[in-house]
């Protein structure tokens, strides 16, 4: 068993396969590029065979490398079949789900998430942490949490994700301040030059915003949630822009006026994320599988 070839070198070696490009590969299996090149390199070493074509226009197997691909396939997905039948064994007496989550996602969309998850596992524990998005992330890399779900605009390096949710940030003022009747959109160059409510750094709305309008935005007020945002904003203190999720009340009841902006997409993508294996099990797949099925469209 000594001389048996590693997993993730196999993993490595397919993933190029598939991309085209050793770089392409080994953010799609999550390892460092120097990693990736010494892993290749002790992989044609053990098997004694050439098995990828380099050149500038990316990287291709070779012909022995094609054949080696291919039988590594299903070796690979006879390990995640492997790992998948041990995770739902473990599962089966697993009674705790540790879930962090953006401000937004666990304000307005996990907790009907979790009630539905409740009905499908009715002795399942649900601890929830509740942070901006980096903190959601920092969560996930100290194993504090086995799911977490983010705003921002990115997937964080390492991990893998899914969409659950679509929503679009809008700009939002209190009924009596001036831009509510205006009659024209607010230009992006107008709302990077604008001091905003915003919520704190870190937060997945700051991000995607700033994001969106390729510079960072002007602050003149810090809150470290989206309730505390619509109040300062309501009670007068400057225009906001926030998640539409977070606004929806608001704006029916005419506590904040929607103002239209022009120049730029506002729109964004909520993702679930983890780390470990490409494929979850138990509580937290079908967790993520309830959220996808919610999808906003």
């Amino acid at each position: 068993m000594s001389d048996w070839p590693d997993l993730a070198s196999l993993a490595l070696l397919v993933a190029i396969a598939d991309h085209g490009s050793l770089s392409a590969a080994a953010r799609h299996v999550g390892m460092a590029q120097p990693n990736a090149t010494r892993t290749l390199a002790r992989l044609e070493r053990d098997l004694g065979l050439s098995l990828v074509q380099r050149s500038t226009a990316g990287s291709t197997p070779t012909s022995n490398g094609t054949l080696v691909v291919e039988w590594a396939r299903p070796l690979l997905q006879a390990a995640e079949d492997l790992l998948d039948g041990a995770a739902v064994l473990a599962h089966r007496s697993e009674q705790q789900l540790t879930v962090a989550a953006s401000h937004t996602i666990a304000e307005q969309l996990l907790p009907g998430w979790l009630v539905r998850l409740r009905d499908d596992h009715p002795q399942l524990q649900v601890a929830v942490h509740v942070h901006n998005s980096a903190d959601v992330v920092d969560d996930l890399h100290h194993g504090r949490c086995t799911l977490g779900f983010i705003e921002g605009p990115t997937v964080p390096w390492g991990m893998h994700s899914v969409v659950v949710a679509r929503d679009e940030l809008v700009l939002v003022v209190a009924p009596t301040h001036p831009w509510a009747r205006r009659r024209r959109p607010v230009e992006a160059s107008e709302l990077l030059a604008t001091a905003l409510v915003t919520r704190e750094q870190g937060s997945g709305t700051r991000v995607a915003l700033d994001a969106a309008l390729g510079s960072t935005t002007t602050s003149q007020l810090e809150l470290p949630s989206n309730a505390a945002v619509r109040i300062a904003v309501s009670s007068g203190a400057g225009p906001a822009v926030l998640s539409r999720l977070a606004v929806t009340e608001a704006l029916r009841s005419k506590d904040l006026v929607q103002v239209p902006v022009a120049g730029v997409d506002l729109g964004r993508r909520l993702r679930a994320v983890w780390t470990g294996r490409r494929r979850l099990a138990g509580p937290a797949r079908d967790l993520v599988d309830l959220a996808r099925s919610d999808r906003l469209t």
